[in-house]
């Protein structure tokens, strides 16, 4: 698919990060959008900065609330686009929504551990099973899930738990990997890629304790920053000497890192993306770090995980060793 002009994309976790620079992109293009997230704030804000950079005449980019690991969220947010598109096709499916969490099985709570994965891997199958016969009809098709580096290395460093997030993303590779072969007997004229990001500057700890704690408001409350304290203990930290505007203090700061230290900004990642699906690349790997981590799982997968090949890993790639 070399050209989006006149598309339809279905974006998930279009109201942030790359969800919202690969809906601004795509609508520069002149590629209609329907877009979900459970901020209908974040959404609001990328439907501001499509306007303002001037959308295409009769473009049309709807918004609708949805939670990806919920089946009838997304069946409602399928009829939606049926609906207010009037069209009984898609063109493009970005399973893109994602947050992180969960990151130990024994320390934090399997409620955590279970919002991480439905939404990292649940919301990839339930907008493809969902969509499905929409992308079926289109002419032509392709499907672009959200994986990441963690998607072949599991791991953010030897100190830090990372089950949930890394097993998700795990199976969001195999899955659209597998959906190769059955496409080809059932599908042809639908392709797929899985993309595959290092680290990308993205709100996506703000916005992931959001999710996680069913609140889109500005701030920490008691339940947000009692999850931070969890995360400290499962990397072997005593999080009791920590007050709570201590806490606060620490999450501000590694948010403000986490974007700032980025190799990539979503906007360069939308467009990594973005030029893989014109390429028809199965594997479209994003930022520096995740070709190298890429590179050196495949030479020593059997030292992957030990706090040396780490060590080698950030130097490398430009990591802090304290992430």
């Amino acid at each position: 698919m070399k050209d989006f002009s006149g598309k339809i994309a279905v974006v998930t976790g279009g109201g942030s990060g790359m969800g919202r620079e690969l809906v601004r992109q795509l609508v520069a293009e002149g590629c209609a959008i329907a877009m979900c997230d459970v901020s209908a704030r974040g959404m609001a804000e990328t439907q501001r900065l499509c306007e303002a950079a001037g959308l295409p005449q009769g473009l049309r980019i709807t918004s609708h609330v949805a939670d990806v690991s919920n089946e009838e969220n997304v069946i409602q947010f399928r009829d939606e686009v049926s609906a207010q598109h009037a069209t009984d096709r898609i063109h493009l499916l970005f399973n893109n929504a994602g947050i992180s969490g969960g990151g130990s099985m024994i320390v934090n709570e399997r409620a955590e551990w279970e919002r991480t994965f439905n939404i990292c891997w649940g919301g990839v199958y339930l907008n493809t099973r969902a969509f499905l016969p929409m992308l079926r009809t289109a002419d032509e098709a392709h499907i672009v899930n959200t994986s990441s580096m963690n998607g072949f290395w599991a791991s953010v460093g030897p100190d830090t738990p990372h089950t949930a997030y890394s097993a998700a993303k795990f199976a969001v590779k195999g899955f659209t990997e597998a959906l190769i072969a059955d496409f080809r007997m059932n599908a042809p004229h639908i392709r797929v890629s899985v993309v595959m990001p290092g680290h990308i500057g993205t709100g996506i700890r703000d916005n992931s304790l959001k999710v996680q704690t069913n609140t889109d408001a500005d701030g920490l409350n008691a339940a947000q920053i009692a999850q931070i304290r969890a995360r400290l203990s499962s990397m072997g930290r005593d999080a009791t000497k920590y007050s709570d505007a201590d806490i606060e203090r620490m999450h501000a700061e590694r948010a403000r890192r986490f974007v700032s230290d980025a190799p990539t900004s979503a906007a360069e990642a939308a467009k990594i993306i973005l030029d893989g699906v014109r390429a028809d690349r199965l594997r479209i790997l994003v930022g520096p770090d995740a070709h190298i981590i890429d590179r050196m799982v495949r030479e020593d997968p059997d030292h992957a995980y030990e706090p040396e090949f780490y060590e080698r890993f950030a130097t490398e790639a430009g990591w802090s060793l304290g992430r």
